[in-house]
C-alpha cells in the first residue's frame, strides 16, 4: 500500500470523489504541514497552528496509480486559488500535493505542468508541491461527512460543484 496526501479546500468535499474507487483502501480527513502536534478542528479553523485541511489516502498502486489520483484531485480543485478553495478562504484550505518520495514529487510537477500546458486554465497553476509532514486525524465528526450529513454537504459543496462542471464537463476520471 502507498499513502497520498491531498488538500483541496475543506475536507469534507474531498472524501467523496475518492471514497468508493477501486484500489482506495481507506481515505482520512485531518490536518498536515502546521507547527503543533494533534491539533484540533477548532485550532486549525482559528489560523494559529498552520495546518492544512488535507485527506489522506491509503491505496494500492497496482490497482490504482498515484496519477490516476492526481487526475482525480485535480479535477476537485481550482488549481489558480492559492488562498483557499471556493468559499473556503485561508491559508487552512490552500490546496497542496503533499509528496512522500521523489517519484511522487515529479509525478505532481509533471501532472502540473501538463495543466498548465493544457490551456484549460487562464491563470496560473498555484498548487503547492511539499514534501508530506505529520498527518493528524481530524475528529470523527469529521470523516465521511458527506454520508453523515448530506443536506449539508449539498449546500456546502454547492459553488463547488458549480465550478468543477464548468472546468471539467467533458473530463471522466
Amino acid at each position: 500500500m502507498e499513502r497520498a496526501i491531498f488538500a483541496g479546500g475543506c475536507f469534507w468535499c474531498m472524501i467523496q470523489p475518492f471514497d468508493e474507487l477501486e484500489g482506495v483502501q481507506s481515505i482520512f480527513s485531518g490536518y498536515t504541514a502546521g507547527h503543533t502536534v494533534d491539533p484540533t478542528y477548532e485550532e486549525v479553523k482559528s489560523h494559529t497552528t498552520g495546518h492544512t485541511e488535507a485527506v489522506e489516502i491509503i491505496f494500492d498502486p497496482e490497482k490504482i496509480s498515484f496519477e490516476e489520483l492526481l487526475t482525480i484531485y485535480w479535477q476537485q480543485t481550482d488549481p489558480t486559488d492559492a488562498f483557499g478553495q471556493f468559499e473556503d478562504r485561508g491559508d487552512n484550505y490552500r490546496p497542496v500535493i503533499f509528496y512522500f518520495n521523489e517519484e511522487q514529487k515529479q509525478k505532481a510537477e509533471a501532472s502540473k505542468a501538463a495543466l498548465q500546458a493544457s490551456g484549460r486554465f487562464n491563470d496560473p497553476i498555484v498548487t503547492s508541491i511539499e514534501p508530506a509532514q505529520p498527518f493528524y486525524l481530524a475528529e470523527e465528526e469529521h470523516q465521511e461527512y458527506y454520508k453523515k450529513h448530506p443536506e449539508n454537504f449539498a449546500r456546502n459543496h454547492a459553488r463547488r460543484a458549480a465550478f468543477l462542471e464548468d472546468h471539467w464537463e467533458n473530463t471522466h476520471a
